[in-house]
């Protein structure tokens, strides 16, 4: 996978500042202030730093924004990023200006001149967030990051501040590659193996095959996969960092291609449909966290992997498949397939693990980004306790969520004629229809959240932590959440 930065903490050193080669970051007060390791850099860059603090262009400068002197004089490095950063500024700022350091690290080795700022650790965290770039199928391999050594008042502290981060920042880079990956690399198989591979990080991880899941009764999700040459399969993933209770669990979509099926899409865009697995790449990243960090609660992550085809054995619209939980569903359209493959695998977390409660994720619906864009997922929940804690969880994260409604007259759209329910509804509240879908298939007395995650999974333009593509949205917010109201001690 993508490395994250590696980042290093150290005791100041003055004297080590101009002879250091590659780049230093170094920052400034919003009205200029300047602690000790930015007067020697003022100091030797002949007042580079002071003239800087004076400019109009400075003066213009939003608080965590960045600019770059090139082979500034006094200095051995070949680049001096200027920060505008206050001492005590917020996390969420400090974050930002992280990630406009980030956005410039390169191959040279970087020097950030942290000295006492109040969130160092979260400072380095933005700095590893923004500093990812997935070119594994560019002909000319990318040159690997420079080291980061971070100059601070009080290393040992800040680094152990900044452990945990560094586990929710490898989590997030484990999503972003599974979202960028192309699908005739990223295929059912190779999915389930990347998974696989989460077991030396002490994950228990079971994988599913057909046969298995057919005797199970698995026969929504297997219908979606059954025009296409790559198996379908299930993958549990279990984290067991707590005592004896039962674990919350996180379920997710994996179509790790999107045709639509008979119900085929048009081919404009198509080729998004790479990040169709969205959600069960988000659940992914969150067990990575999880383990990474060792976190002290029990937590269980089901992903249904599939690839939705069009075949002479696919699923045809009018078609009626029943669930494991036994209902029946008339296919209505075959470009609805990721609430069937969350319906059979919300039911077997439930049968199998009876969770304190449960979060699914998927890339679920256009509709969602016509009402929310890409600055929010949508939310819907069934109970709002659990509802409030995530909402808390994602503000804490800066990661953009909102609540919208459910109800019975939405549900209502469902009924179908010759079956229990139809799998889509009208195009009025397509993403609320969907989500009263897959609330059918959720027990009463289970806390639930229903987090359709298509416009904020994959972007077209980059974020303030993360270049355009994939942003691995989810894996902060779900991993504050179990922090704040699951972890024991």
């Amino acid at each position: 996978m993508t490395p994250t930065a590696a980042i290093e903490f150290k005791e100041i050193e003055l004297d080590a500042i101009a002879a250091h080669e590659g780049s230093v970051a170094v920052f400034l007060g919003s009205e200029g202030a300047m602690d000790q390791c930015a007067r020697r850099v003022n100091r030797v860059t002949k007042g580079a730093l002071a003239r800087m603090a004076e400019s109009e262009s400075f003066e213009k400068m939003k608080e965590g924004e960045a600019t770059v002197l090139a082979f500034p004089q006094g200095l051995a490095a070949e680049k001096l990023v200027v920060v505008k950063l206050d001492r005590r500024a917020k996390a969420d700022v400090a974050r930002k200006a992280g990630a406009a350091i980030g956005k410039t690290h390169g191959k040279a080795a970087l020097l950030v001149l942290a000295g006492n700022l109040v969130q160092a650790a979260e400072l380095s965290f933005g700095l590893a967030m923004r500093a990812y770039d997935f070119s594994d199928h560019k002909s000319k391999a990318a040159d690997p990051l420079g080291a980061v050594h971070f100059m601070v008042a009080k290393p040992e502290e800040i680094a152990a501040q900044a452990a945990p981060m560094a586990a929710v920042a490898e989590g997030v880079f484990f999503t972003r590659d599974l979202v960028n990956e192309p699908a005739n690399v990223l295929t059912t198989t190779d999915f389930a193996a990347r998974l696989a591979a989460m077991q030396e990080l002490g994950l228990e991880v079971e994988i599913l095959e057909e046969d298995e899941l057919e005797k199970l009764g698995f026969r929504t999700l297997l219908s979606v996969g059954q025009g296409s040459e790559s198996p379908s399969k299930v993958v549990v993933m279990q984290w067991n960092g707590g005592g004896d209770e039962k674990p919350f669990a996180f379920v997710g979509k994996g179509v790790v291609f999107d045709t639509g099926g008979i119900s085929i899409k048009p081919a404009a865009g198509m080729e998004d449909m790479t990040m169709d697995m969205g959600g069960a790449g988000t659940v992914a990243g969150v067990m990575r966290t999880l383990a990474l960090r060792k976190a002290k609660a029990n937590v269980v992550g089901i992903v249904g992997l599939v690839e939705n085809m069009p075949d002479g054995k696919a699923t045809r619209p009018g078609d009626v498949v029943k669930s494991m939980k036994g209902d029946t569903i008339e296919i209505i359209n075959t470009d609805a397939e990721g609430r069937l493959v969350l319906a059979d695998c919300l039911w077997y977390a439930q049968e199998r693990f009876e969770p304190t409660g449960m979060i699914n994720l998927a890339t679920l619906t256009g509709a969602i980004i016509i009402g929310l864009g890409h600055e929010n997922t949508g939310a819907f929940s069934n109970d709002d306790a659990l509802c409030n804690a995530f909402l808390k969880a994602a503000a804490q994260e800066g990661e953009g969520a909102w609540r919208l409604p459910m109800g019975q007259a939405y549900d209502d759209q469902l009924k179908s004629r010759i079956a229990d329910m139809k799998n889509v509804g009208t195009r009025a509240g397509g993403s609320i229809t969907a989500a009263q879908f897959l609330q059918r298939f959720v027990k009463e007395g289970t806390p639930w959240i229903h987090l359709d995650i298509a416009g904020t999974a994959s972007v077209k333009s980059e974020t303030t932590l993360a270049p355009a593509g994939a942003t691995g949205w989810g894996v902060m917010a779900l991993d504050r959440l179990i922090r704040n109201g699951y972890e024991a001690g």
